[in-house]
């Protein structure tokens, strides 16, 4: 539950917290919570302090830009995120802003003995980063923590599907959670890096979740600009959505991993994998797919 700041009485110590040393954050997805003084709504005073914790992030995150962005870090984006390459200079540019702020920001937590390094911390942003190359100044602001595993992970589910529980192992390569962590497998992040041939990129999918759970709602459908963008975007994902179902079923070749066929959620997450990966085969297999992604993510990676 998020907790409640009573009053400015506590206002000192949330500012120590906010202006505090990197080891030390402040939740970002409760602050639309907290008012800083809470007089007569008739005559309120004082800033309004969701609104100083961004101009003090937007300022953090200034100091953090200006900083010369490390040269092995730079090698580690050459290296594990193979799309770096073909951006251009000012995309380039975007993209390593947006890595130092994640790296700086969010909480990275090794899982069964894993000990997270530099090389794990900047491939990672670099892939999630890519993204909201499009989004002036998003950094999955919400976002806390990211756990990396040295392999699969077993988590333990329930199964309702045949009308009564059954307890079961469940094998995992990553997992998004609404107001949580993000869960990856380092082996499988490197195995999506390095393979050409792999449509697949599980932390792509992951954080596309992660977008898609911004209005709070995990329903393969994210925040978009319009009503009018609203109405193509369901038009055209159950369209496409069907048409992947109907091809399973009747055994012919998909671009799309088969996987987004569960539901709409995973089919969203699916669909962004195959935009960034696979973007000129998507485009012309799926065309009006390619422009409703095209448009969410501002960004065109089919190139002209």
């Amino acid at each position: 539950m998020p907790t409640m700041i009573p009053g400015a009485a506590r206002v000192s110590k949330v500012l120590s917290v906010v202006l505090g040393t990197d080891s030390i954050r402040f939740a970002p997805d409760r602050c639309d919570r907290f008012r800083l003084f809470q007089p007569p709504q008739s005559h309120q005073t004082g800033p309004d302090l969701p609104m100083l914790l961004a101009w003090l992030r937007r300022r953090r995150r200034r100091k953090i830009a200006a900083r010369p962005f490390p040269e092995d870090w730079e090698e580690i984006l050459r290296h594990n995120v193979r799309q770096y390459s073909s951006l251009d200079e000012t995309e380039q540019q975007t993209l390593r802003t947006a890595v130092a702020i994640f790296v700086a920001e969010k909480s990275w937590e090794g899982c069964n003995g894993l000990d997270i390094n530099d090389e794990i911390r900047v491939t990672i942003a670099g892939h999630a980063c890519r993204l909201v190359l499009g989004f002036q100044g998003y950094v999955f602001d919400r976002l806390q923590t990211i756990l990396v595993y040295p392999d699969t992970y077993v988590v333990r589910e329930k199964d309702y599907s045949l009308g009564f529980e059954i307890e079961q192992d469940s094998l995992r390569l990553g997992e998004a959670w609404h107001q949580g962590p993000v869960i990856l497998v380092w082996p499988s992040v490197m195995a999506d890096a390095h393979d050409a041939r792999r449509e697949q990129n599980v932390v792509l999918h992951e954080f596309a979740h992660v977008l898609d759970m911004h209005d709070h709602h995990a329903d393969g459908t994210p925040t978009l600009d319009s009503p009018e963008q609203y109405q193509t975007w369901d038009e055209v994902m159950r369209h496409e959505f069907a048409q992947l179902v109907d091809d399973i079923q009747s055994g012919r070749p998909t671009l799309l991993d088969q996987y987004g066929a569960t539901n709409l959620t995973e089919f969203f997450a699916v669909c962004s994998e195959c935009f960034f990966e696979c973007p000129r085969q998507m485009r012309e297999h799926h065309g009006r797919l390619y422009d409703v992604l095209r448009r969410f993510y501002h960004q065109d990676p089919a190139g002209s």
